[in-house]
């Protein structure tokens, strides 16, 4: 089930040192950050945006250049999700706000505006995973934060839904959760998956497009089920045949599940401990991006795994992505 893997650091997609290789292939695409996550591809520019959540960052990689840029805001940062009108314009989660900015992912950042506000009632929760539905709804969930000790507070998130006519209102989809993470739907879009990290599952809703609806919670995953694994599941996406691709944070691992049978089917390991999201990406959507955090390592443990926080790409998986939805919120500032 495990598999071993080439690991290129630092190397271009198009190496054909690594490339010609016909199993699955890692690329350390970036220099590491603190915590990595949120990857979202852009076709329109041929480009992934991704955050260095508590940092502040907001991150570009340019897939035809290897350029990466980025911009800083004040406070936790996540999801980054290009909106449906106008490609430089993005929607992002900032601490408990929804903001929309104008960056073309090179240049200064542009105008802001806050759209939305969350979680008002849970003082130290944050923003923590978000993305849009195929009608441009943003689903946006948020987390409580860790003490001292590393201690999460236990029902302190939140998962909204958010559209153009419900700005100055949220509705809450789900609630309590713990950690907020990966959220995902299938090609015939009437299943929604939703993982809250400390459930150790990945829950199954019937999804209703026409109303934005979801309904009759079901396990579609558990770990609980795979005690050889460690690790909590974090971020995820979902490929043309319906599998999850599910980051493990302290995991060191990407977990391909079949939802509908229950079944883990491929474990890849990565270079890093705490693995926290995925995103197909390329031109062909048959890149899997994967980012990764080190703000949880010690000293001693960031020696061993020193590509942690970085972006990696995993090629030659035999299969691909479906293009992700942008965000119909506003059309401009």
């Amino acid at each position: 089930m495990f598999q071993i893997l080439v690991v290129c650091s630092l190397t271009w997609l198009s190496s054909t040192k690594c490339a010609d290789f016909d199993h699955p292939a890692i690329y350390q695409l970036t220099e590491p950050v603190d915590h990595a996550e949120e990857p979202t591809w852009d076709g329109r520019k041929n480009m992934l945006y991704y955050v260095d959540m508590i940092a502040g960052g907001i991150y570009s990689y340019n897939y035809e250049t290897t350029e990466v840029h980025s911009i800083h805001l004040d406070g936790a940062v996540a999801p980054v999700i290009p909106s449906e009108h106008d490609e430089n314009l993005l929607i992002v989660g900032l601490n408990q706000a929804v903001l929309a900015l104008e960056w073309d992912g090179t240049n200064q950042i542009g105008r802001q505006k806050v759209l939305a506000n969350i979680s008002q009632e849970f003082p130290t929760s944050r923003v923590n995973e978000g993305k849009a539905d195929k009608e441009g709804r943003l689903w946006i969930g948020t987390t409580g934060t860790a003490d001292s000790s590393g201690t999460m507070t236990p029902n302190a998130g939140i998962v909204y839904k958010i559209t153009k006519e419900s700005l100055d209102r949220p509705t809450v989809e789900i609630a309590p959760v713990n950690i907020s993470n990966g959220l995902a739907w299938n090609a015939a879009n009437d299943k929604f998956y939703y993982v809250d990290s400390l459930s150790f599952q990945i829950a199954q809703y019937d999804y209703d497009n026409e109303l934005g609806t979801i309904s009759n919670r079901q396990v579609a995953f558990d770990m609980h089920d795979y005690p050889e694994i460690t690790g909590q599941p974090d971020g995820m996406t979902i490929d043309e045949d319906d599998n999850l691709w599910v980051a493990l944070y302290y995991g060191g691992v990407v977990l391909k599940i079949k939802p509908t049978e229950r079944a883990l089917l491929q474990v890849i390991g990565l270079p890093a401990r705490d693995i926290t999201s995925t995103m197909w990406g390329g031109p062909n959507l048959d890149i899997l991006f994967v980012t990764s955090s080190r703000l949880s390592l010690t000293d001693e443990e960031k020696l061993y795994y020193p590509a942690a926080g970085s972006l990696f790409a995993i090629t030659n998986l035999k299969t691909k992505g479906r293009p992700v939805f942008n965000v119909d919120l506003i059309e401009s500032i």
